[in-house]
C-alpha cells in the first residue's frame, strides 16, 4: 500500500511534475546558462516571506538533492521589524515547506521610515548589506535573491522610462563592499504568473508586502512605478503576446556599435570619441 504524501512532499512534487516546464526547467536552465552555482559554493538563500523567495528555497533544496557536485545551502531570513502576524506567517510557511530557516533581527523599518525621501531605496540598500554581512558570517560566498523574469523585464523598462538609461538586472554580480561575495538570481528565467499559479494550486499564503511604509499610506504599492509598468506590459501583451520575451532577448543582444554613449566598468564611452577613433584608424590603414 502506497504511503500517503505529506503536504510538503505534495508541494515539492508539484514543482517537479505539474509545473516542471514552468518552474523547474527554467530554474535549471538559468543556473546552467549563467553559471550561478559552482562546486564548493556555500549559498545563503535569502527568504523575505514572499512567494518568490519561498519558491526559490524549495528549488534550491531540490537542486541540492540532485546535484552532480557538492555545494551547501544556508536559509536565512532577516526580520527588519515585521509585525507579529507577518513574522508568524513566515515561520508557519517555513515549517510547512520544511525549510530550516535561520532568523536574525534588524531595525531597518524604523530607520527607513524616518527618511523623508526614498525610504524604499534606503530600506532595500540596508537589507542587502545586512544579508551580505549575515551570509559572510556563516561562511557563505554567495547570496541568492528571488528576483524573477518579470522583475528583470520591469526593471529594464523602468530604467528607460523613469531613469533615462538602458540598464538591465544581471543574473549575478560581485559585491563591491563585501570582497569575495556574489549575488545570484536563480529565478531569472521564471515568469511571475507561473509562480502565482503554483501558489494558488497548492493553496499557499505568503506575505505580499510587509513594509510599514506601505501599510501606513493609502496608495501603497498600487501607485508605484513598478505597478504602472506591470499594467503597461499587461496591456501591450494583448496585441503582442511575445513582448516580454522580446525585451528579455534585447538585454542578451545589445548592439553596442549603435549606442550613442555607454558605460563599462564605470568608464563612459562617448559616441563622438569613438567615431573619431574609427576615422583615425581608417586613415591609418
Amino acid at each position: 500500500m502506497a504511503r500517503e504524501l505529506t503536504e510538503c512532499q505534495k508541494i515539492e512534487r508539484s514543482i517537479i511534475k505539474k509545473y516542471r516546464e514552468e518552474l523547474w526547467n527554467p530554474f535549471v536552465a538559468a543556473v546552467k546558462r549563467y553559471e550561478l552555482i559552482s562546486e564548493g559554493d556555500k549559498i545563503a538563500v535569502c527568504i523575505s516571506g514572499g512567494k518568490d523567495s519561498m519558491l526559490m528555497a524549495k528549488l534550491m533544496q531540490q537542486l541540492l538533492r540532485n546535484s552532480d557536485f557538492p555545494f551547501e545551502l544556508a536559509f536565512i531570513c532577516m526580520d527588519p521589524g515585521y509585525n507579529e502576524a507577518n513574522r508568524k506567517q513566515i515561520e508557519k510557511n517555513a515549517a510547512l515547506l520544511e525549510i530550516p530557516v535561520e532568523f536574525f533581527e534588524t531595525d531597518i523599518f524604523n530607520f527607513a521610515n524616518k527618511q523623508e525621501k526614498n525610504p524604499c531605496y534606503m530600506c532595500a540598500r540596508m537589507r542587502r548589506g545586512h544579508l551580505y554581512s549575515k551570509a559572510q558570517s556563516l561562511g557563505c560566498n554567495k547570496i541568492a535573491l528571488g528576483h524573477h523574469f518579470s522583475d528583470v523585464i520591469e526593471t529594464t523598462v523602468m530604467a528607460m522610462f523613469y531613469g533615462g538609461q538602458l540598464q538591465a538586472m544581471p543574473p549575478k554580480l560581485r559585491s563591491t563592499n563585501y570582497p569575495g561575495m556574489e549575488l545570484i538570481r536563480p529565478l531569472y528565467c521564471i515568469h511571475e504568473d507561473d509562480i502565482i499559479a503554483w501558489r494558488r494550486y497548492n493553496n499557499l499564503e505568503f506575505l505580499q508586502c510587509a513594509c510599514r511604509f506601505t501599510e501606513n499610506t493609502e496608495s501603497g504599492l498600487d501607485n508605484s512605478k513598478r505597478r504602472e509598468i506591470k499594467e503597461l506590459i499587461r496591456e501591450l501583451k494583448k496585441t503582442n503576446p511575445n513582448i516580454e520575451n522580446s525585451i528579455f532577448s534585447s538585454i542578451h543582444n545589445c548592439q553596442l556599435d549603435t549606442m550613442i554613449n555607454y558605460k563599462s566598468g564605470g568608464v563612459e564611452h562617448l559616441f563622438a570619441e569613438r567615431f573619431r577613433e574609427e576615422e583615425t584608424d581608417s586613415d591609418n590603414t
